[in-house]
């Protein structure tokens, strides 16, 4: 069965209802009164729909009438949103870029460049998630996603992935104060904390090998979803474990957590800036030009409020 509403039509009805009269409608159109006549008498005709009452001095809309016009200006809004974003890909504008943030990094601080990029009138929808862990790697090389946000540990040996360093992020090994390993003489051995429950947070990779922070051999441990629960079990001293000192500092400011020195462990883990290189556009092109920096790390936690 043939369509009869065109979105010509659809522009015409719209303007007669935003300017009150047919002539005024012509006028904003350019076109003559009697073309707007026609093709709303033609399409009330092919409907076998009445769209106007004309039983009075003036023509008014009938219910469906203005069913048709607020249901058709989604249509005419959907139809522009879709001839912009065709001429945007052509262009060179990503139709959609795919943003995965670690969940230790704070998302607060990607919302100044979301309005920067959306300022710029592009078509390209943004799509952001997180990650945890290796997991944030694993979105690369699995093609959940275009852009990776402080991926922690070394690039994986993939093909079209590209890294940068954009800093580091210091560790600290914290307990709550009246957990047993804070008495105990520093620096703590790994056999002392393998003693204890630790807690870590559930790696999301689904290809990559996982991976996990400071975990001791014959330890057990709580997995948790995210970085507040972790932090929660460990102000509880339901477990013990490392934390990025930035996330640290307001619970120990708190007295809900203490620092303790371990033996042997690498406090530090390089953080990078990475990406598809198979799927660049001009978005992606965008993006990594605002968030390529050798400090960004410190930058995201720098611009968080003062606790």
């Amino acid at each position: 069965m043939p369509i009869s509403i065109s979105f010509e039509v659809l522009e015409v009805l719209d303007a007669i209802d935003r300017t009150g009269t047919f002539a005024e409608a012509a006028e904003t159109l350019h076109r003559v009164p009697s073309s707007l006549t026609y093709l709303v008498q033609k399409l009330e005709s092919d409907m076998q729909v009445e769209l106007f009452d004309r039983s009075g001095r003036r023509a008014k809309l009938t219910e469906a009438g203005r069913f048709l016009i607020d249901e058709g200006r989604q249509l005419l809004a959907a139809a522009r949103h879709l001839e912009a974003k065709t001429k945007g890909i052509q262009s060179g504008w990503e139709s959609e870029l795919r943003i995965c943030l670690d969940a230790i990094l704070p998302s607060a601080s990607l919302w100044p460049h979301v309005r920067a990029f959306y300022d710029l009138g592009m078509v390209t929808q943004l799509r952001l998630s997180t990650e945890v862990l290796g997991g944030v790697w694993d979105a690369l090389v699995t093609q959940r996603a275009d852009l990776a946000v402080g991926a922690f540990g070394e690039p994986p040996h993939a093909s079209n992935i590209a890294a940068r360093p954009i800093g580091t992020l210091r560790h600290v090994f914290v307990v709550a104060p009246d957990h047993p390993l804070a008495d105990l003489p520093q620096p703590l051995e790994s056999a002392a904390i393998a003693r204890y429950r630790g807690v870590v947070i559930s790696d999301t990779s689904r290809q990559l090998q996982p991976q996990s922070v400071a975990r001791h051999d014959g330890q057990s441990v709580i997995v948790v979803p995210t970085l507040a629960a972790k932090v929660e079990a460990l102000c509880e001293g339901i477990a013990v474990g490392m934390l990025p000192d930035r996330v640290a500092e307001g619970p120990i400011s708190e007295g809900k957590l203490v620092t303790r020195r371990v033996a042997g462990v690498r406090e530090y883990t390089n953080c990078y800036l990475a990406w598809r290189e198979d799927k660049m556009g001009r978005a992606l092109e965008w993006w990594i030009a605002q968030l390529d920096k050798p400090d960004l790390v410190e930058r995201f936690f720098g611009a968080l409020p003062p606790r």
